[in-house]
């Protein structure tokens, strides 16, 4: 069964840090990547990465976020520093195929198969 399942989340004052991660089981995929969606928004891609390590990034989280991978572990991070109010969301994994990490795909999220159930990051300010 393929699955993926989020950690990390949790509450942190603005300008603090939180590491997510995310263990794909029963599957490879090439492209991995994380969206966010806050109350009243529709989801956003934040990064995706390739399994040659290319990364994609949103701009609103360039310089603070690091988005990286452990092949051996298929286990995906999110290094989210210097964290904002506005950062505040659900934060979802997931993974697809090379059109996933796309320059015109990535931040669709019709173009990944596979989702986790989500893990909230509060920033207080």
């Amino acid at each position: 069964q393929v699955q993926l399942v989020e950690s990390g989340g949790g509450s942190v004052q603005s300008g603090g840090s939180l590491r997510l991660s995310c263990a794909a089981s029963g599957y490879t995929f090439y492209c991995m990547g994380w969206f966010r969606q806050a109350p009243g928004k529709e989801r956003e891609g934040v990064a995706a990465i390739g399994r040659d390590g290319s990364t994609l990034y949103a701009d609103s989280v360039k310089g603070r976020f690091t988005i990286y991978r452990d092949n051996a572990k298929n286990t995906l991070y999110l290094q989210m520093n210097s964290l904002k109010a506005e950062d505040t969301a659900m934060y979802y994994c997931a993974a697809g195929s090379p059109v996933a990490c796309s320059d015109f795909g990535w931040q669709n999220q019709d173009t990944f198969d596979v989702w986790g159930q989500g893990t909230q990051v509060t920033v207080s300010s």
